[in-house]
């Protein structure tokens, strides 16, 4: 028997503990369902923890864990430019500060609920400890939409919403940083109102403009990342991204800079998409055709079907949600980079992608596989980058940033890219060893859920219950 194989009694006693924990999640967080997901994805891998580890057990980590030390909720009302009065809802979910403090993303959108926002903030934790710096977990957001919003209009809402938000950030407390609708123009927005309220300059807030505390890279810094953690996972085959047809959802800021690094690479990136469908362009999508996307949804913020007007030979697929699956993840190609959101790739696009020769997925969003496609993936050998691994260059870069308002200086860009390459060349050190240490060597799942929960565990033993 390997090390860290279970034994049926290991097995029977960890699992009859994780079900109950994972039956009071139930329990307790009705109707959220991605938060259920989230959890028993992490949960599924520390199986092959609890029995080397007891002491997790009586110290009821698993039911601390799950619950956040914080959650706040508030209203946001604010006027539109006819005068007309709004009120959304405001979230921030204060989950994890056994490593530091609070760190993850604001998002404005309207699907973003408090089950949403907790599986993010529970996701966050493990990712952030990844990462090799002192970060906790935390996550936010509102149910308002900035699409199609004038710039005025974004300003009151941001403005509105910290206010509130104020009472509970601060540079050793929680810092916010941008997601899904939140970029720099509603961080630059952010900003502004904690500086008036709190009469203090400090770096509450990251992907902030780099004349005012910003850092380099940091836009760029979740689509490098994740091309990074690839090109580590090719390379435990002996192979490179060069000459690899490679697949890309979305079209926002994490896609862009995702096309940009396989560019660099040497790969040959052949799909963006957006809510409204999927754009396919079988000659590939170059430099010249980056920076179009990137001027359609940076500045005129158009629709991604525009491309085929502009790039003839390209083919755009609309959005048909009676189909089943998604039209991007049956193209073939080597490498998938889902860049969308949560929950994109269900079993028939993970069967679709393998049947068509796929050998590489790494998660640029968070948690975009169901877990019946991350089971596929695994199943089929594919080398699968989970998002909490391969997505971490974002935070990274932001926990980077949170270094350099410390000590007020600023690293050239070649500093900050040199250290994000080497943090995703750390992670998936972390997330390969680990896997093989419990037995399950390949399973970058297992090695990121038990990587990241390790250290945090221990550092909520040595702080007490608390």
């Amino acid at each position: 028997m390997s090390a860290g194989a279970l034994t049926p009694t290991d097995t029977r006693v960890s699992g009859d503990y994780i079900e109950q924990v994972l039956a009071q999640v139930q329990a307790k967080n009705p109707a959220e369902p991605e938060f259920h997901q989230a959890v028993q994805e992490v949960f599924d891998s520390l199986r092959l923890v609890l029995h080397k580890h007891p002491e997790y057990r009586e110290a009821r980590i698993l039911e601390r864990i799950v619950e956040p030390e914080r959650v706040v909720m508030f209203r946001v009302p604010w006027f539109d430019d006819q005068g007309k009065i709004h009120v959304n809802r405001g979230f921030r979910i204060e989950m994890n500060s056994a490593i530091g403090p609070y760190k993850g993303g604001l998002r404005f959108h309207p699907s973003v609920t408090l089950g949403i926002l907790k599986f993010l903030a529970f996701e966050q934790v493990f990712k952030n400890s990844l990462t090799t710096l002192p970060m906790g977990g935390g996550k936010g957001g509102s149910d308002f939409d900035p699409k199609g919003k004038s710039d005025h209009e974004v300003m009151r809402f941001c403005q509105s919403f910290m206010t509130e938000l104020q009472r509970h950030i601060g540079p050793d407390t929680d810092v916010p940083a941008g997601d899904i609708g939140v970029g720099g123009r509603e961080i630059g927005f952010l900003f502004g109102q904690y500086k008036r309220l709190r009469n203090e300059f400090t770096g509450v807030l990251t992907g902030k403009g780099l004349n005012w505390g910003g850092s380099l890279i940091r836009p760029e810094a979740t689509g490098y990342g994740c091309v990074y953690f690839a090109a580590e996972m090719l390379k435990t085959k002996k192979e490179t991204l060069e000459g690899k047809l490679c697949l890309v959802s979305g079209s926002g800021n994490v896609s862009q800079y995702t096309v940009e690094k396989l560019l660099d690479f040497g790969a040959k990136p052949v799909t963006v998409s957006d809510s409204d469908g999927v754009v396919y362009d079988p000659d590939g999508i170059d430099r010249e055709k980056l920076a179009w996307v990137m001027d359609l949804k940076n500045v005129r913020r158009g629709r991604i079907h525009e491309y085929t007007d502009q790039y003839k030979k390209a083919i755009f697929m609309p959005t048909d949600i009676k189909l089943g699956y998604n039209p991007l993840w049956n193209i073939k190609a080597d490498c998938a980079f889902p860049s969308a959101t949560q929950n994109e790739i269900n079993a028939k696009d993970a069967q679709n992608l393998i049947n068509n020769g796929c050998k590489l997925v790494a998660e640029g969003a968070n948690m975009p596989s169901t877990l019946e496609a991350t089971k596929l993936f695994l199943e089929a050998g594919v080398l699968y980058g989970p998002a909490k691994a391969a997505n971490a260059g974002g935070v990274a870069t932001s926990g980077l940033e949170m270094s350099q308002n410390s000590m007020r200086i600023t690293w050239t860009r070649e500093e900050v890219d040199d250290r994000l390459h080497k943090i995703m060349i750390a992670i998936h050190k972390t997330c390969y060893e680990t896997a093989e240490m419990y037995g399950t060597p390949g399973n970058l799942v297992n090695g990121a859920n038990i990587g990241g929960f390790l250290k945090v565990a221990n550092a909520m033993l040595d702080q007490g219950l608390v």
